[in-house]
């Protein structure tokens, strides 16, 4: 059962079109993955998405939570939602964490807006909020400061804030960018333990396809403003059809094998202001065709259940070794 639905999401910031058609479904308990290259969209979609951005940018399209509509509604309906049934964790908890106010104190907050709970109430959820979260002696740490906190430390509390409102769906927006290889581990592992525990959805904004392989249930490709593919994760680890989905796992190291060198996704991402006529992947694609750069192909569904948009996919291959898969650490 659809539990959120994005229907042709568009923005644009000062006339210049940024998201061209979002469509996207996430069902109760699902976890998907939203991944791409750098200002390919993926934060702004959900930005956008909980009335986030800033108030040049315009919004139109249809977001709906079981029914009700976000996008161009009542700001208190919106704010209801925001942080109660739908949280964010954003990608650097320095700064998103108030440097002068405890770490107990901000969560404290958190429960006192979305479940009404007093102070003396609130300090014992917050200490069980954190100590669920692996934060060692949370009932002395309860009162210490950010700064007091390594960065996976503080990612911890940051998902403890967002656990505050009990949500329904958690946005998970590049949480292990800034960790070292070991905490992203362990941050996943978290991630995937609260949903099971708490049987919340989960979408997970990463440009890391080993992360996102090692969590999510679906696996949706953005570039330039488009999902190009999208599908379950077997299905997208085992043979990705989008020549971006395949140079996006063709820059993965392997972990095993011979020690080949690496091969890259030539160019970058063109500027939103500045997008080819045809496919907007096509001039960093060695399949293009000159139709490629003339037509816009459209995201269509497949008979393998997924959906992809492009005119010259990637074909099957046999015996194709299995690429390699990140596994989040017990």
């Amino acid at each position: 059962m659809t539990f959120v639905s994005i229907r042709d999401l568009k923005v644009a910031f000062d006339g210049v079109q940024v998201l061209h058609g979002i469509n996207m479904d996430i069902g109760r308990g699902e976890a998907v993955g939203l991944v791409g290259e750098s200002g390919c969209g993926k934060s702004v979609t959900w930005l956008a998405a909980l009335g986030l951005l800033p108030g040049k940018a315009r919004v139109s399209g249809s977001v709906t939570l079981e029914g009700q509509q976000l996008i161009g509604t009542k700001r208190a309906s919106v704010e209801a939602v925001r942080g109660g049934r739908i949280a964010m964790i954003f990608q650097d908890p320095s700064s998103s964490l108030n440097p002068v106010r405890s770490v107990g104190h901000q969560i404290a907050e958190s429960l006192a807006l979305h479940r009404a709970m007093g102070r003396r109430a609130a300090r014992i959820e917050a200490i069980r909020l954190l100590d669920m979260v692996g934060i060692p002696n949370a009932a002395r740490r309860v009162d210490l400061y950010p700064h007091e906190f390594s960065g996976g430390q503080c990612q911890r509390v940051m998902i403890a804030m967002a656990l505050a409102g009990e949500p329904d769906l958690l946005i998970a927006d590049e949480p292990t960018t800034a960790l070292d290889a070991t905490i992203q581990a362990q941050i996943l592992d978290l991630l995937s333990m609260l949903r099971r525990e708490t049987g919340m959805a989960m979408v997970f904004i990463s440009h890391d396809l080993g992360a996102v392989g090692a969590i999510c249930d679906r696996i949706n490709v953005m570039y330039a403003g488009r999902i190009v593919e999208s599908g379950n994760v077997s299905a997208m680890f085992d043979h990705p059809r989008h020549p971006y989905t395949r140079g996006l796992f063709d820059a993965i190291p392997r972990l095993d094998g011979a020690r080949n060198r690496l091969i890259p996704i030539h160019g970058t991402v063109p500027d939103p202001s500045q997008l080819p006529a045809g496919c907007v992947f096509a001039p960093r694609c060695s399949k293009a065709s000159a139709f490629c750069n003339s037509e816009r192909p459209e995201l269509k569904p497949q008979r393998d259940g997924r959906q992809l948009a492009c005119f010259h996919p990637v074909l099957p291959v046999q015996a194709e070794p299995e690429l390699p898969r990140q596994r989040a650490v017990a």
